[in-house]
């Protein structure tokens, strides 16, 4: 190589160094890691494992350290809906057009089946687990929060919504954590109810995706922005994304981390 080239080849690397930290100083998230491969979702658990479902239906996790365990038994039970990892060792799998979930281990294994329509719930949305190691969903068949343990049993359900709202709610998030459960409706915001089924309160923060909640606070995204706001503090922060993630199949916050899904694989960010 010439001495020209040389000069040429530095000075282009030393401007994609300056814009890469400016890029970094400028941004709320700082890129971590990515996990390459052809993804059409993912979830992540607290203990930073990772689930990503394959487009030739596997389901792979992958731990911190880059170790992964694969299950092949995804269609069994028709199209899978959604995966809830909120407990690492007890991993539900929604099948929604069959109303079934199948629960695994930690390590992917099948532990039972929990078909709904025996229990004639048919029409429920989102699943969750909870924090006693039961299930929660919300039937919109008779607009009840319902727990359910691994045999599809009817542990607790909240009395008819129809009694307690001019309008019924329809969730598409269910979450619990820090002693409450919370369910999410794009179009009416965050409603809070205790462990006994005892509607909390009611928090109207519309059309966000992929919500969740962590230490008292609310968690979702726009096209351009994620959204954070701590219940009772009236301040909504608001972190503009990138345009990079413009692309996106799916984003989702987790562990003070955020996971991007594109076409060619999964990136994770820290969030500043």
């Amino acid at each position: 190589m010439t001495a020209i080239k040389k000069i040429v080849l530095l000075f282009c690397i030393s401007i994609v160094a300056v814009l890469y930290t400016r890029a970094q100083k400028d941004s709320s998230f700082y890129f971590s890691k990515s996990f390459p491969g052809n993804f059409t979702y993912f979830t992540v658990d607290n203990l930073d494992n990772v689930y990503l479902l394959s487009s030739t239906d596997q389901l792979i996790k992958i731990d911190p350290n880059g170790d992964n365990m694969v299950f092949n038994e995804l269609r069994k039970y028709g199209k899978l809906f959604s995966i809830d990892a909120t407990n690492p060792l007890k991993v539900l799998l929604y099948y929604k057009n069959f109303s079934t979930i199948v629960v695994l281990d930690r390590n992917l294994t099948v532990r039972n089946t929990i078909n709904l329509r025996k229990q004639s719930i048919i029409n429920v949305k989102t699943i969750a687990a909870s924090y006693d190691n039961n299930i929660w969903l919300f039937d919109e068949g008779d607009a009840k929060l319902k727990k359910i343990n691994d045999n599809g049993d009817i542990l607790l359900e909240t009395v008819d919504f129809r009694n307690l709202f001019d309008t019924i709610p329809s969730p598409t998030q269910i979450v619990d954590r820090d002693k409450f459960v919370y369910l999410y409706d794009i179009a009416r915001g965050f409603y809070t109810f205790d462990y006994y089924g005892t509607l909390k309160n009611k928090v109207p923060l519309l059309n966000w995706t992929n919500t969740d909640v962590f230490a008292n606070t609310f968690y979702g995204f726009s096209d351009s922005s994620l959204y954070q706001y701590k219940q009772g503090s009236l301040n909504l922060k608001e972190y503009k994304l990138p345009v990079s993630f413009n692309n996106a199949l799916q984003i989702k916050i987790g562990n003070n981390r955020l996971y991007v899904l594109y076409k060619e694989g999964l990136q994770q960010f820290l969030v500043k």
